[in-house]
């Protein structure tokens, strides 16, 4: 009974053609690099995509759960522009318990993408060993892949992901699926970048900023 459920498990979690072209339309973006679907709605649709730990082109991407429904992602950043962050660090600073906590979420998330990147082929990445994402294992800078993280591992992993779980039930539960209007279905997948998001926790390990993405008034003519 175990190997199957495993087995099962396994099987779910290899992104199909049709995941990967919700992903696309949940992004605004053509995915890439994506190796595992490791949370999905209760309807099949992808939660989270497990982003290898090098990319394609060779770049290493610590990154590993990034969070794509946009139901969810909304949800969280309405957390992130109510302050929440800012609470979290204070909790972490205040709590000896949760702060042990939230570095066992750090461990946990560097043998999972270890896993990822066993299981995809890719092997070893030294050049991110150590560094997870987030702002873990000391402070809170993006609930986003905290939340991630915690749908992708489950509950009791990631305590700040949870407890973001947990404030978002306004909007976004588990039992329900809320994909009906989510993302635009209509006509072709996303070609190329349509998103407002830039790369997760790569300036950082490639040495180059961030892309500044210029306002209407400023941005006269394409570069």
């Amino acid at each position: 009974m175990e190997h199957n459920t495993a087995a099962a498990r396994d099987e779910s979690r290899q992104p199909s053609a049709h995941d990967l072209e919700v992903l696309s339309r949940q992004l605004g973006r053509p995915v890439r690099d994506v190796v595992e679907i490791p949370a999905r709605c209760i309807c099949g649709n992808p939660l989270v995509a497990a982003t290898a730990p090098r990319l394609s082109n060779g770049t290493p991407f610590p990154t590993t759960f990034y969070l794509t429904h946009p139901v969810i992602t909304s949800a969280v950043s309405r957390l992130e522009a109510a302050g929440v962050m800012n609470e979290m660090n204070d909790q972490l600073a205040a709590d000896d318990d949760l702060s042990a906590a939230y570095r066992s979420a750090h461990d946990a998330y560097l043998e999972a993408r270890n896993a990822i990147g066993e299981r995809s082929g890719i092997g070893p990445v030294p050049e991110i060993d150590g560094i997870s994402a987030g702002g873990m294992p000391t402070r809170v800078k993006c609930l986003h892949v905290l939340v991630g993280h915690s749908l992708a591992a489950g509950p009791g992993v990631n305590p700040l992901g949870d407890e973001s779980l947990d404030r978002i039930k306004e909007w976004w539960t588990a039992d329900r699926c809320y994909c009906e209007g989510a993302w635009d279905t209509s006509g072709e997948a996303p070609s190329r970048d349509l998103s407002r998001h830039g790369p997760q926790g790569l300036p950082d390990i490639v040495g180059r900023p961030a892309p500044i993405r210029k306002s209407a008034a400023t941005a006269e003519a394409p570069e």
